[in-house]
């Protein structure tokens, strides 16, 4: 009798070892993602959540803002210089410009445009051009749709584009910007949900519109923008819609407020947030395969209204905030590099 109880309880030891052995095999396995986030030098500005970024003439600039909880929001520019890896204070938006959150920037090939944004009391729908050569500012038309915070701006083929966002109800209106007539032109509205806080890309002349909040929801629709069509596609949802595994963990990739770029024709987003909380996984999109992959989760700790760029092939993310937190740190992503948690 007693041998038996032995036997069972060696059987038992054995089956319950297994079990751990193949549980921390498992954990492993998914720990196991490539890429590596490696800290550079700090933004030389105020630390700040809410900027926008813009590239002209392969130059980044990084203006407005808020910190201290909103208390405080900013006008300023500043310039990143590669080289050097430092940043150097440019001339602020004009005196008529109001220091702002949310806002929009994008890019054409001779100038920088911001606009739209929230002054701690109204939306706005002012916008202003920067032109780097002389390092000063003009103001344009005012956005010809209702003025509104949380929208998303790109440019492709030397053409701004902006959608989207809040003016006390969600949108999904586009614009463009007519910069030989200083005009902007209403086009074809995103498919699918309306959306504040969404984030874009561009690969190949193609635009993508990716993440935001709508009803305290984040979308899962995904859409693809061709600009010599002025067409909108839906691409896959960021969501478990089938049956194969490729999509098992595709909800963790929806989000507002998050930080897209591209590097060597693939689309990457990390940080932002899903209902308040913080988010840190990356995931890189293929756009010819329209699959992502998950990489290595931004390394300095949970953060959204950050901002994000690509400069010769690189990826960088800066500032943002945790709750009432903002950052000036900087950070490059190194997608094919193995995580190394001591650099």
């Amino acid at each position: 009798m007693q041998q038996n109880f032995y036997r069972l309880m060696m059987a038992a030891a054995v089956l319950t070892g297994a079990a751990f052995i193949s549980g921390c095999s498992n954990d492993d396995e998914e720990e196991e993602l490539v890429g590596n986030w490696v800290k550079v030098s700090d933004f030389d500005g105020v630390a700040r959540c809410s900027a926008v970024t813009f590239t002209v003439d392969n130059t980044v600039y990084v203006a407005a803002g808020g910190y201290g909880g909103y208390k405080y929001r900013l006008k300023d520019l500043w310039k990143y210089n590669e080289d050097s890896g430092t940043w150097s204070e440019m001339a602020p938006m004009p005196d008529e410009a109001e220091a702002r959150t949310y806002a929009v920037a994008f890019a054409t090939e001779k100038y920088g445009y911001v606009g739209l944004g929230y002054n701690g009391d109204t939306y706005l729908k002012d916008f202003y051009r920067y032109d780097p050569a002389s390092d000063s500012w003009t103001k344009i038309a005012d956005f010809a749709g209702s003025a509104r915070r949380a929208a998303v701006a790109f440019s492709v083929n030397g053409t701004g584009y902006v959608g989207c966002g809040f003016d006390g109800n969600h949108l999904k209106d586009f614009w463009k910007y007519d910069e030989s007539t200083e005009s902007w032109v209403q086009i074809t509205s995103i498919g699918g949900s309306k959306r504040m806080g969404a984030s874009s890309f561009v690969i190949d002349g193609i635009a993508y519109v990716i993440g935001g909040v709508n009803n305290s929801e984040n979308v899962t629709d995904f859409w693809a923008f061709d600009p010599s069509t002025e067409t909108w596609t839906e691409k896959r949802k960021l969501a478990n819609t089938s049956d194969d595994d490729y999509d098992d963990d595709y909800a963790s990739i929806a989000r507002s407020y998050g930080v897209a770029f591209t590097m060597n024709g693939l689309g990457y987003f990390t940080c932002g947030e899903d209902a308040g909380s913080g988010e840190t996984s990356t995931w890189e999109y293929n756009p010819v395969t329209d699959l992502w992959t998950e990489r290595t989760s931004f390394e300095a700790g949970t953060r959204s209204e950050a901002v994000g760029f690509s400069l010769d092939n690189r990826g960088f993310v800066l500032t943002g905030k945790s709750g009432t937190y903002q950052y000036d740190d900087m950070w490059e992503f190194f997608p094919q590099d193995e995580y190394d948690g001591d650099d």
